[in-house]
Formats: C-alpha cells, sequence, structure tokens
C-alpha cells in the first residue's frame, strides 16, 4: 500500500485551484494528526482556508469534517503498512483506514488527486471554530 508522492519540495507555494493565489488569510502551520489508536500518524501545513462537508455516499456515513492539503504539504510520519485503502464508483479517490481501529484519517481526492482530503478530527490540538465550512456536492458527481 502506497499513498505515493508525499515527498514535494518543503518550500512549494500551495495556491487556490481556482485563482491560483495563496489560500487562506490564517497563519500557515504544522498539525499533527492520528486515527484513534495511534498507528498511523501524520504531519499537515495549513492555513485553513475552509472546512468542508461532502454529501457523497461515504463522506455523509462517515460524517468528517475535512480540510484540503496539497501533497507537498502532507507527510506520512509513521503507519503505511496499518493504511487499508477502499476506493468505489470511479476508483479514482483513495480513501485510506486505520486497520486496527478503523479510524478514517485521510483520503487522496477524486476531482484534484494532488491534494489529501484530511479528517481535522484526527489532527492534535485543533479546534474548527471559526473557520467557514463549504457543503461540497459529492453525491451529484457522475
Amino acid at each position: 500500500m502506497s499513498v505515493a508522492n508525499l515527498d514535494q519540495p518543503e518550500d512549494a507555494i500551495v495556491n487556490d485551484a481556482n485563482s491560483g493565489t495563496p489560500m487562506g488569510s490564517r497563519p500557515l502551520r504544522r498539525y499533527e494528526g492520528s486515527c484513534h489508536c495511534g498507528a498511523i500518524r501524520f504531519e499537515i501545513e495549513t492555513d485553513f482556508p475552509e472546512l468542508t462537508r461532502c454529501d457523497c455516499s461515504i463522506c455523509r456515513r462517515k460524517n468528517a469534517l475535512m480540510v484540503k492539503v496539497h501533497e507537498s504539504r502532507f507527510k506520512l510520519l509513521s503507519g503505511e503498512d496499518s493504511l487499508t485503502e477502499y476506493r468505489f464508483h470511479t476508483m479514482t479517490a483513495r480513501h485510506f483506514f486505520c486497520k486496527t481501529c478503523g479510524i478514517y484519517p485521510f483520503h487522496r481526492k477524486r476531482v484534484t488527486p494532488d491534494h489529501f482530503g484530511i479528517n481535522v478530527f484526527c489532527l492534535h490540538g485543533f479546534e474548527p471554530d471559526g473557520i467557514p465550512v463549504r457543503q461540497t456536492v459529492g453525491a451529484a458527481m457522475a
């Protein structure tokens, strides 16, 4: 199992896909996250421009609140052998879960496969208060 292409230049600039400008008005910060049992540990850098909830069949069931992070801002610290992967429909999005505790910490996105959707409730010391939440329409995607 490989989450592939995680090692990108650390000085890469993450731009908003629509405007080409730097995202968010909060400072870029590094967060560490994990699954419930701690087997999977990861790190992200983000300025939390927004959080998203998706209405597709899997996201409705896992009820995750997510932040979109470019692969250059994601680092798997440990637990690659503890990840299991689930794909469905177009087989493009790659949803990762812990084999031991079953928690969903992140997924590779379908529309932007060079980005991860991170389950913000897996981030240590993070509170989503005050960050706008956008509802995404995954159920209507063909």
